[in-house]
C-alpha cells in the first residue's frame, strides 16, 4: 500500500503523516523502500506475493510467545486453538526462506504490533492483486483479532450493517428474472465464493467470449474503465481480440481512451466533477465515515454525469428499476435510508462527518438480529472460517507460492531471473487517467521501471535508458529509473501507460501496446475462492533497447501459451498444507 500517492477509497494518505507527528509508529510491509517505509520502525521488504507467509510468521510469534488478548479471544474469537496449531511451525525462520525478510525483523515487528495497543492494519490492492491474497488478508485480520484490536479507538473499525454504501447496487438484482440470473457466468465450479455475488467472474467472461460457450456475447459496455490499457485486465491482447467479436460496443467516459478508439461504436460524453451534482462517498473498509456534496459549478454542455446517463438508459430498458426523475431525487432516496435529511441539506453542510460508535459487537449493533457479537455464523470473529469448507477451501490461512516464482517455476526463473511487481501509484495519475493532461504529464512524462543500481549495471543499463521487460507472455518497454528502493532481485514497473500524443487510430491506439505491462501478467492464476490475481508477482528479464517500439505488438497476431484455462490456476505449492488438509471442527 502506498497511501500518500493513492489516497485509497476515502483514506487520505496525509493522515498517516499527521499520526506520525503525534507519535504513531509504523510497520511497513512493502517490496519497495517508499517514503513511509524509510521512516518506519520496521520495514519488511518482502518478495512480492509472499504477504501470507509474513502474516503466518507474525501469528506464530504472537501466539507462541503468548502476546495475544486472552480475554477478547475467549469471548469473541472463534478458532484460536486451530490457528495456533496451523502456525506452530511457521516460524520467522521459515518465512525468511520464502519472503527474503530477515527472521529477526519479522519477530521484532510482530512483538511491536502485539505489545503496543491498540495497533491497526490497513492494506490496499497489494493484497487483492496477488494469487494468495485471500489467505494473506485472513492472516492479517486474524493478527488484529487475537490482539483485541477490532472496533476500538485506534484499531480496525467496523461499519454498521445499515451503511448504505453499495446497497442500491445489490438491490437492483431483484429486477433480474431468476431464469436470467441462472445464466450468469458465475464460475461456480472453479470460483465458488465469487459465485455468491450477483456478478460474472471476469476470467470466465473471457473464456465465454472466446469460445462462445455456453452462449455468445453480442455487446460490451465500458463504464469508467480503460481495459486494454495496462490498467485492468491481464493478457490485454486476448481481451481485445475477444471484444472485437462483439456486434456492438459502447462506452461512457470523459476522454477518448485506447479502449474507445479500438473497440467502441458509440461513446457517451461524461461531465467532469465540477460539472455535475454528486455525493462523495468514501468506502474504505465499507465505512462511510463522511459524506461530501459535489455541487455543479460549470455548464457541461451535452455531457452528463454517469448517473444521469444511467437514468436515461435505465428508464428505456426497465422504468420500474429507475423511478427517479433526477440525480437529486436518487441521492435523496439513498441518503434517507439512513438519515432524516436529504441531498439539499448535504449541499448546505458541504461535508457531513458521521458519528462513530465503538465496540458495537458488545451492543448488538453488528448483527441483523440485534444480538451481541459479529455478523458471522458463530457470532464471533472467525480466524478459522466456518464457511470456507463449503467452498472446498481450507478454513485456516496458509501460504501458497505464486504460480510464477523462483520456487514454483525454478526452470523459468533461470531464464527470467527477476521478480516483477507492478501497480505502485503516482502522485499525478490514477491508473491510466491523466496521461492526457499536459501539466500532469510534464511531472511524470515517461513510464518508469525501477531497477536496483547493481542489477542495472549487470545488464549494462543506465538511468533513462529504454528497457524491455519480457517474460513468456510478452514484453513492454519503459525507461530505467535506478534506485536502491528495490532489492537486486526485484524490479517495479509502472502501469496504466498510453500515449495520447500519438495516433489514436488502429493499430496504434495511442501506443497502448508499447508499455503495457499487463501483457506480462497471466490470466486464470487466481485463488481457490475466485479472488486474487498475480499482478504483483511474476517473473521477467530485462535488457536495453533503442525505444518504445521494441515493446509494440499486434493484438491480432497474439498467440497465448498453450497452457490456459482454470485448470492451470492451481500451479504453485501451498507450503506443506493441502487445501483439504487439517480442517478445523465447526
Amino acid at each position: 500500500k502506498s497511501p500518500l500517492q493513492s489516497n485509497p477509497d476515502g483514506f487520505y494518505g496525509h493522515a498517516i503523516v499527521d499520526l506520525m507527528k503525534r507519535g504513531s509508529k509504523l510497520i511497513v510491509i512493502d517490496p519497495r523502500l517508499t517514503w513511509l517505509a524509510s521512516r518506519a520502525e520496521f520495514h519488511l521488504q518482502l518478495r512480492p506475493g509472499t504477504d501470507a507467509a509474513i502474516g503466518l510468521a507474525m501469528l506464530n510469534v504472537v501466539l507462541g510467545e503468548d502476546l495475544y488478548d486472552h480475554d477478547f479471544c475467549e469471548k469473541w474469537v472463534f478458532g484460536v486453538d486451530d490457528l495456533a496449531e496451523r502456525v506452530q511451525d511457521k516460524t520467522p525462520e521459515w518465512a525468511e526462506n520464502i519472503t527474503w525478510v530477515p527472521a529477526d525483523v519479522i519477530r521484532s515487528a510482530a512483538r511491536a504490533f502485539a505489545t503496543n495497543a491498540p495497533s491497526s492494519i490497513m492494506w490496499g490492492l497489494a493484497i487483492d492483486t496477488q494469487q494468495n491474497g485471500a489467505q494473506a488478508g485472513q492472516a492479517l485480520l486474524a493478527l488484529a483479532a487475537i490482539c483485541g484490536y477490532m472496533d476500538v479507538p485506534g484499531g480496525i473499525t467496523l461499519s454498521l450493517p445499515s451503511s448504505f454504501m453499495g446497497r442500491w447496487r445489490f438491490e437492483t438484482a431483484q429486477f433480474v428474472e431468476p431464469e436470467t440470473m441462472a445464466k450468469r457466468i458465475d464460475a461456480k465450479e472453479d470460483h465458488p465464493a465469487y459465485a455468491c455475488g450477483p456478478f460474472a467472474h471476469p476470467d470466465e467472461v473471457l473464456t465465454v467470449m472466446e469460445t462462445e460457450e455456453p452462449y455468445a456475447f453480442h455487446m460490451a459496455y465500458f463504464y469508467a474503465t480503460n481495459p486494454i490499457a495496462p490498467t485492468v485486465y491481464a493478457e490485454p491482447e486476448r481481451w481485445y481480440n475477444a471484444l472485437m467479436k462483439m456486434d456492438f460496443n459502447a462506452a461512457q467516459d470523459c476522454f477518448m481512451t485506447p479502449t474507445i478508439m479500438g473497440l467502441c461504436d458509440l461513446v457517451l460524453p461524461v461531465s467532469g466533477f465540477a460539472e455535475h451534482d454528486g455525493v462523495v462517498l468514501p468506502h474504505f473498509g465499507r465505512n462511510t465515515h463522511f459524506l461530501g456534496a459535489m455541487n455543479a459549478a460549470l455548464d457541461p454542455g451535452e455531457a452528463r454525469s454517469d448517473l444521469e446517463i444511467d437514468m436515461l438508459v435505465g428508464k428505456r430498458l426497465n422504468p420500474e428499476a429507475w423511478p427517479w426523475e433526477s440525480a437529486e431525487e436518487f441521492f435523496n432516496a439513498q441518503i434517507r435510508t439512513q438519515y432524516d435529511w436529504d441531498f439539499n441539506n448535504l449541499r448546505d453542510m458541504g461535508v457531513f462527518q458521521q458519528n462513530f460508535e465503538y465496540r458495537k459487537y458488545e451492543k448488538g449493533l453488528l448483527r441483523p438480529d440485534g444480538e451481541p457479537g459479529f455478523n458471522t455464523p458463530t457470532g464471533m470473529i472467525e480466524v478459522c472460517s466456518s464457511i470456507y469448507d463449503d467452498f472446498g477451501e481450507d478454513e485456516l490461512p496458509y501460504f501458497m507460492e505464486p504460480a510464477m516464482s523462483p520456487n514454483s517455476t525454478p526452470d523459468l526463473y533461470e531464464e527470467y531471473p527477476l521478480v516483477l511487481t507492478t501497480g505502485g501509484r503516482d502522485f499525478v495519475s490514477f491508473h491510466s487517467e491523466h496521461r492526457q493532461m499536459p501539466t500532469l504529464r510534464s511531472i511524470t512524462p515517461d513510464p518508469l521501471v525501477t531497477i536496483n543500481p547493481k542489477t542495472a549495471a549487470a545488464h549494462g543499463i543506465k538511468a533513462g535508458d529504454y528497457v524491455c521487460i519480457e517474460n513468456p507472455l510478452g514484453k513492454c518497454v519503459e525507461r530505467a529509473r535506478l534506485s536502491n528502493e528495490v532489492p537486486e532481485r526485484v524490479i517495479h514497473a509502472t502501469h496504466g501507460w498510453w500515449y495520447p500524443e500519438e495516433d489514436g487510430e488502429y493499430p496504434n491506439l495511442f501506443g497502448t501496446w508499447k508499455s503495457n505491462v499487463n501483457k506480462l501478467v497471466p490470466m486464470y492464476k487466481v485463488g481457490k475462492l475466485g479472488y486474487g490475481a498475480p499482478y504483483k508477482n511474476v517473473l521477467a528479464k530485462i535488457y536495453k533497447v533503442d525505444g518504445y517500439e521494441a515493446g509494440s505488438s499486434d493484438p491480432a497476431a497474439y498467440e497465448p501459451p498453450a497452457s490456459r484455462g482454470p485448470e492451470s490456476m492451481t500451479v504453485g505449492a501451498s507450503s506443506e498444507m493441502s487445501y483439504e488438509a487439517k480442517h478445523c471442527a465447526k
